[in-house]
């Protein structure tokens, strides 16, 4: 096991942005036949669709393969992605049609040459992350938008006709154009769609084989070569010399129009390549184990990429390029190591146009339309769709698609920002206030956050309370403004003065200090006033019941227990009842999970309860109290499949008095639910491994003893000549039983490794171990990466470097 830099340093999408190293590493002689093999693959996917979006933009189709070679080679060879694949994509093109039409094709080469002048600017600027910050809902809407509209273009091709200027033209004509079919050219499309979507599911051996070419590919070469043996007569691909090849010219038009049109340009292109950079990076560490893994992506350097290809491909006369989410899977996928992929991708795109003109003349164009309406449908997706609907984002997400398609792309995009903020805004204002009385206490409500906005609400609320009452305040809300602030101040300081007495509990009673003292002088309110006393276990505010502060007066179990007397007790004071404290510490546990934590994880937990556990590991750790194994990984809901036991042992199959339900666990996380690694995680001042030190021979055997033996090989690797002591972040363990405690998690790593299910998916390459130490004292979690002669656990800082 390697070590990797566990919690390196994210951005809001979660993914790892650490630059890569100055110097890429050598690629190895090894490694150029996955790669080679790579390219080739992304090359029949990349020459068909380059040339069907050149065709649906309206742009000359050697413009496509232009792009197509111009992104392989610099934006590969420059780009901070090394398994992101660029060129014309179906993103850009309603754009990039809507400049041909309005300035002319070489205006718009000039245009995607300042583009990537400004992506180079921004680059150095390093701004590349701001892009992300655009709501995922924005960028969904804007390419599903994008999709219907190629997708209503590429229709009228398909049918035999001619595509119109606008989306809404397009579905105006679509009556005159059924009435008008070309029966050849809606065969040929319907062929290309049949094998397209077929091709993937093809059974059997043979099928298997024949996926191996891809769909895109297979559904155009069947189409020409169908065509071409029946001797069709319909529109072909027509490639012109390349002495007639347009090169770009000065821009000429309207300034603003110009300016308009490269910022544009800039902005869809700079966040669809950093979008599909990230998506990429995110395949490749879900996939690939830290071995076999190109370094990540640099997002600054990858967009100076971008910027440098567009300049290039637009002096040549070539399309937009972006980094395309296809390809660059189809790269990933076919098992792609470096950036020489991309790189020999385009080397082969360029031999093509030059070799091979006479093929490409052969193709149909209605088999090319079909093939990019495909694409266009697909980016209306599902997933997208049931992922904003999750998030509550359709309205934003409806707003932008409705927009790009009767607008275009950078109207659709500023309407989807004003409504995003608009919905933002509506969520930050909007906060329910109510009030109702039960046994003469006045109970008030507050859901959402208190902002300036709720005060005159707030203000009408409190005003209703008779001043001789006892009320009860609950914030539900993770923020409160100063105006808020002072509105309930003032209210609490006027209705004690009149004689009343409040509570206030939830998330936001912190900002009101002095209403906390006050509950703990008054005997009143024992929860909110030990919540808001006590602040020893900030920012872990659920912990405040666990705290001991059995030292101050009134806290602690005391203030739980008030009123609950032992019958005959003495007069000193109440005796707290031994046995309800525990069950009123639980009651109050589950209060307060249902009142402050599971509104906000409701919504999670349902979609958990619909779609069923997909755990991504297997945690083995000790039932040690003090281990929270959410906390120490940062894992929520479904993240982790747990399994605690005394000692955090793997007993072995087969083995004297083996306990089958850590098996069984083990068993059914490998098969069943198909985790992607297995970490055994021990901890500093284990009991199980101070009593298998102080063991002795003879002691009776108890359950506890029996359960231990599983741990007697730790005790023996430790006491071992043949194997190296462990060592914690370059020093040896403190002491015998830190000593044991990481051997443990070693020895216990062997086990997992003689389990059947475990060896079989550690041979597949499809599972890892991983083993981990937490020492409980400095709060600092250790991972163990094995050297040559030792074992070395490497600590990280709070933000990710390497200590």
């Amino acid at each position: 096991m390697k070590a990797t830099t566990e919690g390196a340093a994210e951005d809001s999408t979660g993914t790892a942005l650490s630059p890569p190293p100055s110097t890429p590493p050598p690629v190895s002689v090894k490694s150029f036949p996955a790669d080679l093999s790579a390219s080739i693959a992304v090359f029949l996917i990349a020459l068909p669709l380059s040339l069907g979006i050149a065709l649906a933009t309206g742009a000359p189709l050697q413009a496509g393969l232009v792009a197509a070679a111009v992104g392989g080679i610099v934006a590969g060879r420059l780009g901070g992605a090394p398994l992101q694949v660029s060129g014309p994509a179906a993103g850009l093109t309603v754009v990039t049609a809507e400049l041909i039409q309005r300035y002319g094709w070489r205006t718009t080469c000039a245009i995607t040459v300042l583009a990537g002048c400004c992506q180079l600017g921004l680059a150095f600027l390093r701004t590349a992350r701001s892009a992300l910050m655009v709501s995922p809902a924005i960028v969904h809407g804007m390419l599903a938008g994008i999709g219907v509209t190629i997708a209503l273009a590429q229709l009228h091709i398909v049918l035999g006709g001619t595509p119109q200027s606008s989306a809404v033209a397009n579905v105006q004509g679509l009556p005159g154009q059924l009435a008008d079919l070309h029966p050849v050219a809606l065969g040929i499309s319907a062929l290309t769609l049949v094998i397209l979507l077929g091709w993937p599911r093809l059974p059997g051996r043979i099928g298997r084989n024949l996926r191996k070419v891809p769909a895109a590919l297979a559904a155009v070469a069947t189409a020409t070569t169908f065509a071409a043996l029946a001797g069709l007569s319909l529109p072909r691909v027509d490639l012109p010399s390349w002495r007639s090849h347009a090169l770009p010219e000065l821009p000429e038009g309207p300034v603003l129009g110009l300016i308009a049109a490269v910022l544009t340009i800039t902005l869809v292109g700079s966040v669809e390549s950093l979008l599909s950079a990230v998506a990429t990076d995110k395949l490749i560490a879900s996939e690939r184990g830290t071995d076999n893994r190109p370094p990540r992506v640099d997002l600054n350097r990858e967009l100076r990429g971008q910027g440098a290809a567009n300049i290039v491909s637009g002096a040549l006369g070539g399309l937009p390029v972006t980094g395309v989410a296809v390809r660059s899977v189809a790269n990933v996928k076919s098992g792609a190591t470096s950036r020489n992929s991309s790189m020999m991708h385009g080397l082969w795109v360029l031999i093509a146009a030059a070799l091979l003109v006479p093929v490409l003349d052969l193709i149909p164009l209605a088999a090319l339309a079909a093939l990019v309406m495909a694409v266009g449908v697909q980016m209306v997706s599902i997933t997208h769709l049931r992922t904003v609907t999750r998030h509550r984002e359709v309205l934003v997400y409806a707003t932008t698609i409705v927009a790009v398609v009767l607008g275009g792309v950078l109207e659709g995009v500023a309407v989807g920002v004003a409504v995003a903020v608009g919905l933002a805004l509506h969520r930050l204002a909007r906060t329910r206030i109510t009030v109702e009385e039960l046994d003469g206490v006045h109970r008030v409500w507050a859901r959402g956050q208190l902002t300036f906005l709720a005060v005159p609400r707030l203000s009408r609320v409190l005003n209703q309370i008779p001043h001789d009452r006892h009320a009860v305040i609950e914030l539900d809300g993770s923020f409160m403004d100063h105006a808020a602030y002072e509105t309930l101040h003032d209210w609490q300081d006027s209705h004690r003065a009149h004689g009343g007495s409040v509570e206030v509990t939830g998330r936001s009673v912190n900002r009101i200090p002095e209403t906390d003292h006050s509950m703990a002088d008054r005997g009143m309110g024992a929860e909110a006033g030990q919540r808001g006393t006590h602040q020893c276990c900030r920012p872990w505010t659920p912990w405040q019941n666990h705290c001991d502060h059995r030292a101050d007066a009134g806290s602690g179990d005391a203030v739980h227990a008030q009123n609950r007397t032992i019958p005959g007790a003495a007069a000193g004071g109440p005796a707290v009842e031994p046995r309800r404290r525990g069950a009123d510490r639980l009651a109050n546990g589950i209060s307060a999970f249902q009142r402050d934590t599971a509104p906000h994880v409701r919504d999670e937990l349902a979609r958990l309860a619909r779609e069923g556990q997909r755990p991504s590991q297997l945690f083995l750790t000790c039932a040690d109290s003090r281990l929270v194994t959410s906390m120490i990984t940062a894992s929520g809901p479904g993240d982790l499949f747990t399994v605690r036991n005394v000692g955090n042992l793997v007993p072995l199959p087969g083995a004297e008095s083996t306990d089958d339900s850590v098996a069984a666990a083990i068993e059914y996380a490998v098969d069943v639910l198909q985790v992607d690694s297995i970490t055994v995680c021990g901890h500093s001042g284990c009991g199980a491994m101070q009593a298998l030190l102080n063991s002795h021979p003879g002691t009776p055997m108890t359950p506890l003893r029996r359960w231990l033996r599983h741990g007697l090989p730790s005790l023996e690797r430790m006491a071992s000549r043949h194997h190296a002591w462990a060592r914690i972040s370059g020093r040896l363990p403190a002491d015998a039983v830190e000593q044991l405690c990481l051997t443990n998690v070693v020895q216990q790593l062997e086990h997992l490794r003689a389990h059947e299910s475990v060896a079989r998916r550690l041979a597949e390459g499809t599972l890892e171990l991983h083993g981990m130490y937490f020492h409980v004292g400095e709060a600092q979690a250790y991972l163990l990466s094995e050297g040559e002669d030792f074992f070395d656990c490497r600590v990280f800082d709070s933000v990710g470097q390497r200590a």
